[in-house]
């Protein structure tokens, strides 16, 4: 067996470290818990009782179940029949085997960041969020492992800092967790899933969960925090800004309509982060959530950087059209009735030959029946999808999504250009793609290639050096720091830049 070489092995992400003049941070990177240790550390916690949920949660994270059986159990006439999703299978390092013990034992993983051409990493257990399955354990299990993973990775902090996992079923538990994770753990990055399931009232009322599952399985509606939710989660939002906490989300939507097929984990996968994420990021900006809070800093993981661009084109475009002056060119009350039907009169006795000309019919005929499909039409607060956000220019909508969001961006992602082309976005805006390399997962099999992956963009012209450096440096530099100034201090980044500055 050949032993590790010290130092680092030499790799081609090495070589690009080699030649900048600036820190590496590496915004999400995924590790493993060795399950003994864990199910020890949470039966200290919380006895058998605990552990039993901790196993319940894991065991069914991936495993889609209906009729009693998985996916593989099941035939195919019954996963139509059923309509099972086909879930992710083998997702995680195996053939790289010194990859994936790296991923599992953090000293390890703290001795191969230079290997991988990291200054600093931001670690997402793979299990942060599995206790939001747990039902009445989810706080207890959630607090548990954030107690593990900040006990676990603590004596590396200079190097390495995990995520702590919130619930947010409720704010107040919210709350509770995120304050005992930071006053008490000292952890310092939350994450969260981007929306809680709720069941629909109307088929709860007749159908009660409790007593019929398999309805409560399929009648939900996704509450997203910020729009249309039953809670306020306005004192959350307000306390993790007064303690200076970045908030971070992997949120997907295989599952949803248009990714539940129950062949195929590749037609569920593409594009579902990104599609997860857009409508939790909406929800915050339609909500108002970015304008009550300007100091909220969120941070959207592996849906890449392109989507955040196109959504605040869009948000522009929409604004243009259809702000509460904009939209009353649509107004059937501002319609000249007297130049329709002069123009009918001149152009249109094809139309209106034998028939009784009456100006309001004839504008109902014109714009066709579909334009009218209400009892009534909307009242003027109801006008403006806008309101709630406070948009009253452009400039309000950068504000409130271009300085609030930032979007991971994987390291082979060329679409990343995108997010850094200011001629195409408005504004001349670059919307913020912090470096994200996923290691851990799937798609990296190897954790020293993604920074030379996306230097390659660099050489191949698809970004500037600049753009690299906004990407791997400036970005996530600027995301943890507006969040709170001292994020990094006492760290490795702290320390080269103190020496750089010195130097300078």
């Amino acid at each position: 067996m050949n032993a590790r070489l010290t130092p680092a092995q030499a790799s081609r992400s090495l070589a690009v470290k080699a030649g900048l003049d600036y820190p590496v941070i590496d915004t999400d990177v995924h590790v493993n818990d060795y399950n003994p240790a864990l199910e020890e550390y949470v039966q200290q916690y919380g006895g058998g009782e605990l552990v039993d949920a901790l196993r319940k949660v894991l065991g069914s994270r991936f495993n889609t179940r209906s009729n009693g059986k998985d996916w593989y159990q099941q035939t195919q006439e019954e996963r139509r029949y059923y309509r099972t999703l086909r879930s992710p299978w083998w997702a995680r390092v195996t053939r790289n085997t010194l990859d994936l013990a790296t991923y599992t034992l953090p000293e390890l993983l703290a001795e191969r960041l230079s290997e991988q051409g990291a200054d600093y990493s931001v670690l997402f257990p793979n299990d942060v969020l599995a206790p939001l399955g747990a039902g009445k354990h989810r706080q207890a299990l959630h607090r548990a492992i954030n107690h593990f993973h900040a006990d676990l990775y603590g004596k590396y902090s200079d190097r390495l800092t995990p995520v702590a996992g919130i619930p947010l079923h409720t704010p107040e538990e919210g709350i509770e967790e995120l304050e005992f994770a930071v006053k008490t753990l000292g952890l310092k990055v939350i994450n969260i899933a981007g929306g809680v399931r709720r069941p629909v009232p109307a088929v709860a009322d007749k159908y009660p969960p409790a007593h019929h599952p398999d309805v409560a399985k399929y009648a939900h509606y996704t509450d997203f925090y910020g729009i249309d939710s039953d809670y306020d989660y306005d004192p959350f939002w307000a306390k993790v800004v007064e303690l200076g906490v970045p908030v971070t989300t992997h949120y997907g939507s295989q599952g949803w309509t248009g990714r539940h097929s129950v062949s195929n984990y590749m037609f569920n996968h593409i594009g579902h982060f990104a599609d997860g994420s857009e409508a939790f990021a909406k929800a915050l900006f339609f909500g108002g959530v970015t304008k009550r809070f300007p100091g909220l800093r969120v941070a959207l993981l592996e849906g890449g950087a392109d989507w955040g661009a196109n959504v605040f084109t869009h948000l522009i475009d929409r604004w243009e059209k259809r702000n509460r002056v904009a939209v009353q060119n649509y107004n059937p009350a501002n319609a000249d009735l007297d130049l329709l039907e002069n123009l009918f009169q001149r152009y249109g006795q094809d139309f209106i030959k034998g028939r009784k000309l009456d100006k309001n019919t004839l504008l109902l005929d014109s714009l066709g029946v579909s334009a009218f499909p209400h009892s009534r039409e909307p009242n003027a607060e109801e006008l403006d999808d806008f309101a709630l956000a406070g948009i009253e220019s452009p400039e309000d909508i950068k504000k409130q999504w271009a300085d609030s969001f930032y979007f991971g961006a994987e390291s082979d992602d060329r679409t990343v250009a995108v997010a850094f082309n200011e001629k195409l976005n408005p504004l001349g805006v670059k919307t913020k793609a912090i470096w994200s390399s996923d290691i851990g997962h799937w798609d990296v099999p190897d954790l020293t290639e993604p920074l030379a992956e996306s230097w390659d963009l660099v050489e191949q012209g698809v970004i500037s050096e600049d753009d690299f450096k906004a990407l791997v440096f400036g970005n996530p530099y600027r995301f943890y720091t507006e969040a709170n100034p001292n994020f990094f201090a006492g760290t490795t980044i702290e320390k080269k830049l103190s020496l750089d500055k010195k130097a300078a």
